[in-house]
């Protein structure tokens, strides 16, 4: 009975160990992987989405927060004087999250163009949502109103052929981005007016 509840004292004391241990090193790394995130996957694809700023997205960013929903927020202004906004929305895929990178107009409420930033989708079959961008060019110029589902959903945009559901995953993330920017518009606009 002792040796039963001496194991059960050391293993209980090895997992706490072990479980600040990894707490730790999470915390401590965090900083670390947010920014090779931003500098490889969203920096590339906000600068393939606003062709002709005249601002630095990357360092003019910013966070909004309504209703215990946040956003990171990448502010352009375009070479019309126009503004907009481009902000990463996720959708899940057959290998995991889809995160889509939205740049939209906000005088016009229409998107200017998206790009796939993370993935976990079969190389050549999936992963096609990234490289190929006649998939994610269905979405240009399309109104924030507009049907972001698959057109056997009833939705404006075809599929990739074979790749169905990570096709579904990108306009899963259209949609959340639509939801996300009629919530949160206000804020952005608001943020961006001070």
């Amino acid at each position: 009975m002792r040796e039963m509840l001496s194991m059960i004292v050391v293993l209980t004391v090895l997992t706490a160990v072990s479980g600040g241990l990894l707490a730790a090193v999470e915390q401590t790394t965090r900083p670390q992987i947010e920014e090779q995130v931003l500098k490889f996957q969203k920096a590339p694809a906000i600068k393939e989405i606003f062709t002709d700023i005249t601002n630095d997205p990357i360092q003019e960013r910013f966070d909004v927060t309504a209703d215990e929903t946040t956003l990171q927020v990448f502010p352009g202004v375009l070479g019309s004087g126009q503004k907009a906004v481009a902000f990463e929305a996720k959708g899940t895929g057959f290998g995991g999250p889809v995160g889509l990178m939205v740049g939209i107009n906000l005088d016009t409420d229409e998107i200017i163009a998206v790009r796939v930033t993370t993935h976990s989708e079969t190389p050549g079959i999936g992963s096609r949502a990234k490289e190929d961008l006649s998939f994610v060019s269905q979405f240009a110029s399309k109104s924030m109103s507009a049907k972001f589902g698959l057109k056997k959903g009833g939705g404006d945009i075809d599929a990739m052929s074979g790749a169905t559901v990570t096709s579904a995953a990108v306009s899963q993330a259209a949609i959340a981005a639509q939801e996300l920017y009629k919530k949160l518009k206000p804020e952005i606009v608001k943020h961006i007016a001070n």
